[in-house]
């Protein structure tokens, strides 16, 4: 029987140790927290997104960084494995917009209670409330660990495997506090400097502060990079449609956190928003006009309701240049078109993101090339496996992060069984 370490008590962790256990494993998990899955308990809200039911080849497309290593472990344990998982062990699901999947109840908190529950039936030993201060390895295989509990002495203890599923740096207040890197590190493996993702971004602009709680839906969002080089080819790095919310430091909501996947700390970034995206500019300015013909003798001030929420009203004014008691018949023809362009095109300049405090997940972590696909166990030290956020992998919103760390969580229980 193998001697299985898994340290984090979150979605990756708790997947490979019922994995590990119901192998035929000893296992035991370590968690610095007091209680399991304190990160899973606030994704979605607080409800919890914990897949997607999209097609399992399309999964692929929502993977920003190294999809390919995933193949393995997603086949092995897909979407559908996930959503059966929980149903049969009577935590009930359902399919919302963007195939997203979350539990009946709308509660996160019976995600976690399904899936602990299963990890204690199954014989796992769970440590709470313990700080794992290192992993051992002697002639290239893993040897031990030693932890701390409380005010207990250091304890070292030897295991045949180890799993490494201590999450990212993302909301540090959970306890990701990037021990797993160190733990690679002090192992010999890469780590490709982490960095928040999934994360509202900051704005420069003041007027996106007066419209602080207004969100909207249906937009269209642009990000480019301000170098002359991207400049010059006029593509953007991202090009979204969705929902989006503006903040009292600039924006955020789906739409936004998918778009700083892209995003680049050692690059310079701005955004066109567009307000009305199934309209070409064309189309938009028979729109406008139309709205004005029926308004002629109106202050242009009082002839926009139609077009934006009236929170909006005052800034898209104040950024069109035109005078707001002017009467509908006086706006020259180049002044519309300029408010059309405006509507189709509001700019706004990305001064950083709200960091790891606020980012759902982390990019970059421990180097996939130094991870064997098919079963997640290290390339530099035998017995040594990762799953979750603490590699080298990352996806868009949507309940893609959490299949990650399921799929790879699972595999790595699997294969750390084996002999």
């Amino acid at each position: 029987m193998k001697k299985i370490a898994v340290i984090g008590c979150g979605a990756a962790g708790m997947m490979a140790a019922l994995t590990a256990a119901k192998s035929g494993s000893s296992v035991t998990i370590f968690e610095k927290n007091e209680k399991p899955g304190k990160k899973i308990y606030i994704t979605g809200k607080g409800r919890c997104n914990v897949t997607n039911a999209c097609d399992v080849t399309d999964f692929f497309n929502y993977v920003k960084r190294n999809p390919r290593f995933l193949y393995s472990a997603v086949y092995d344990f897909d979407n559908s494995a996930v959503m059966e998982f929980f149903e049969n062990n009577g935590c009930h699901l359902k399919i919302e917009r963007g195939d997203r999947v979350f539990p009946v109840s709308d509660h996160s908190s019976d995600i976690i209670k399904t899936l602990y529950d299963a990890v204690k039936k199954a014989g796992v030993e769970v440590s709470f409330g313990t700080n794992v201060l290192s992993v051992e390895a002697s002639n290239g295989t893993v040897s031990a660990v030693t932890y701390e509990n409380g005010d207990n002495p250091i304890v070292r203890e030897e295991f045949d495997r180890v799993i490494v599923c201590s999450g990212g740096m993302s909301y540090p207040s959970t306890g990701s506090t990037g021990d797993g890197y160190r733990f690679a590190k002090e192992l010999s493996h890469s780590v490709v400097t982490p960095a928040p993702s999934l994360v509202p971004f900051e704005i420069k602009e003041d007027w996106c502060r007066d419209l602080q709680g207004l969100s909207l839906k249906n937009v269209g969002l642009k990000m480019y990079e301000k170098s002359e080089k991207a400049v010059k080819k006029k593509k953007p790095v991202y090009d979204g449609f969705g929902e989006m919310l503006f903040t009292h430091f600039g924006i955020s909501g789906p739409l936004v956190l998918t778009g700083s996947c892209y995003y680049d700390k050692e690059k310079e970034y701005y955004l066109l928003l567009d307000l009305k995206p199934a309209l070409t500019e064309e189309q938009l300015d028979k729109r406008v006009l139309r709205d004005f013909e029926e308004g002629l003798n109106k202050s242009f001030k009082n002839i926009l309701g139609g077009l934006f929420p009236s929170k909006l009203i005052p800034v898209m004014i104040k950024l069109s240049g035109i005078d707001p008691e002017k009467k509908v018949n006086e706006i020259t023809r180049q002044e519309r078109q300029g408010f059309v362009k405006l509507i189709k095109n509001l700019p706004m300049t990305v001064q950083g993101t709200r960091g790891f405090n606020e980012a759902i997940i982390t990019k970059g972590g421990v180097s996939v090339k130094e991870i064997n696909p098919s079963t997640m166990e290290s390339k530099i030290v035998k017995g040594l496996f990762f799953a979750g956020e603490v590699l080298d992998v990352d996806a868009e919103t949507g309940g893609f992060n959490l299949q990650i760390a399921w799929s790879t969580g699972h595999l790595a229980g699997l294969c750390a069984s084996e002999e």
